[in-house]
């Protein structure tokens, strides 16, 4: 088996690379509808209601409309199916996964004196703010740009004696080398000139411009490979208190944990059988973990059947670290004998260790209004709004084109939910809707998202049970790689759950 390397570099090279840009700020500041059953069956319109785990979640007076301690656990099922065009070619893949996505936990304790405080609740709940687990797959014929133009981008600027391999020199030693003193760029450059991927433009050691072994007039067929897995997590940790008869007041204090990791695979092969490049496959596998720290605060006025609530989400203030392993093999060519088809891998077994950076994501404001019909049920309306130009990635000094993008690219979204419950006896059936604007200013790069959930519950008296299916589509249009290659990889997502929930009062 062979030895792996870790080898520790700064942030600064990874500027233009697979990690640490604006897709995952905007990845860490976005939260899906989870949660618990009858919350996710109401598309999460629960900003004034509460009595719901993951409604103190949204918004922290929510907990204190608990009448009784109580537990709930939910179990998930996630299903992504993307159909994915690229250059018009169709294709389709659908990831499943089963996940134990909430439990809570709520203690209440009633004032039996005469003070104006009726009650308290302390809780405590953990949630999935998103689940990672997604497959996609696109396949088609680029027809101006390939991979070569991305090891071009990289290799531009960076001497050949500096990126060649040195006599004596393992692909993991020149690779090491270059990651300590020159840093992505660099590695970039070696991979593509010791793959064959592109050829100097001039003799020499000191020569600095570079071009693809590759004829892309005809074009170049490409099978592209996403696969992602993990979590972020939030774990709330809650007190609420209700003051007189009508009003409810909330604190949340939330640490997160980020788990999270992407496989890309680029698959190339020219159409121009004369090309010097014939194949390349290149790898990149990405692993970002770390922890995070927020806080709401949240507020509930009773006025008859109307129910009208507010809350505060703070920032959360991430620290995040970024590990990156590549491969690349290659066919080519034979200069000196053109029937002569060599192959090139290298595949260096070095984590890169990048150094731990920050983002903070912005902050957002929720209003909420309800109205209840008496016993029957009850409708409910949450408005939210986030602004994603306030988000930061830090140091700041390090990521000043990441943090310009962020400004120039992003804008304040808002989030419509709207939900409805209606009961027959013990019975209770739910539907909601929602509609989330996108974050980016095009519009495109993630599209608009919108969603509908239903839902049932039965109350058994100490013990409910209730399942919700929610679906939402949201459209993307990712780069296969972050520079040098063109083409927009045409995403439509739909994101299917069915949930169910078991909740006990103690």
């Amino acid at each position: 088996m062979k030895k792996v390397f870790i080898l520790f570099i700064g942030v600064l090279t990874m500027s233009v690379s697979n990690a640490q840009n604006i897709n995952d700020v905007v990845r860490y500041s976005s939260e899906s509808l989870n949660g618990t059953a009858r919350f996710r069956a109401m598309s999460g319109a629960f900003g004034a209601l509460g009595g719901d785990f993951s409604a103190f979640s949204i918004n922290p007076a929510g907990s204190a409309i608990f009448t009784t301690s109580e537990v709930t656990i939910s179990l998930s099922n996630y299903n992504n199916d993307n159909d994915t065009s690229y250059f018009g070619t169709v294709a389709n893949r659908n990831e499943s996964e089963f996940d134990l996505n909430q439990a809570g936990i709520v203690f209440v304790f009633n004032n039996m004196g005469d003070s104006d405080w009726k009650k308290i609740s302390l809780g405590v709940n953990v949630q999935n703010n998103d689940n990672y687990y997604n497959n996609v797959f696109a396949t088609g014929r680029n027809q101006s740009s390939g991979i070569g133009d991305y090891f071009t981008f990289f290799a531009n600027g960076q001497e050949t004696g500096v990126i060649a391999q040195q006599p004596g020199e393992s692909d993991t030693d020149t690779y090491l080398i270059l990651g300590e003193d020159f840093g992505f760029a660099a590695q970039q450059g070696f991979l593509g000139y010791e793959g064959f991927v592109i050829n100097p433009n001039n003799p020499g050691d000191d020569n600095i411009s570079y071009s693809p072994n590759a004829n892309y007039a005809a074009g170049a067929d490409h099978d592209y490979i996403l696969q992602t897995s993990g979590f972020n997590r939030k774990y709330t940790f809650n007190v609420a208190a209700q003051y007189r008869d009508n009003l409810y007041l909330g604190l949340n204090i939330n640490s997160h944990d980020v788990d999270f990791r992407e496989r890309r695979v680029l698959i190339e092969t020219p159409v121009d059988a004369t090309s010097g490049l014939q194949y390349a496959e290149f790898s990149n596998e990405l692993y970002t973990y770390g922890t995070g720290i927020s806080f709401q605060a949240g507020a509930i006025l009773k006025l008859k059947n109307i129910r009208l609530g507010a809350s505060y989400q703070s920032p959360t203030w991430y620290s995040l670290n970024d590990e990156l392993i590549q491969g690349l093999s290659t066919d080519f060519r034979d200069p000196g004998v053109p029937s002569d088809i060599l192959r090139r891998d290298i595949f260096p077994n070095v984590i890169n260790a990048y150094r731990q950076h920050r983002i903070v994501t912005p902050g957002n404001i929720t209003g909420s209004f309800a109205y209840i019909f008496g016993k029957k049920g009850l409708i409910s309306f949450d408005y939210s709004l986030k602004d994603y130009t306030h988000a930061k990635i830090r140091p700041t000094n390090d990521f000043i084109v990441t943090n310009n993008d962020i400004e120039n690219q992003l804008q304040a979204a808002s989030t419509y939910r709207v939900g409805g419950e209606y009961r027959i006896k013990q019975f209770s059936l739910r539907g909601g809707y929602r509609f989330e604007q996108s974050p980016y200013k095009n519009g495109t790069t993630i599209g608009d998202l919108e969603g509908y959930s239903l839902g049932l519950g039965y109350n058994f008296g100490s013990m409910s049970v209730d399942l919700a299916y929610d679906r939402s589509e949201q459209a993307r249009n990712p780069r296969l790689l972050q520079a040098g290659l063109v083409g927009l990889a045409n995403i439509n997502n739909i994101n299917s759950n069915v949930t169910l929930s078991v909740a006990f009062k103690l």
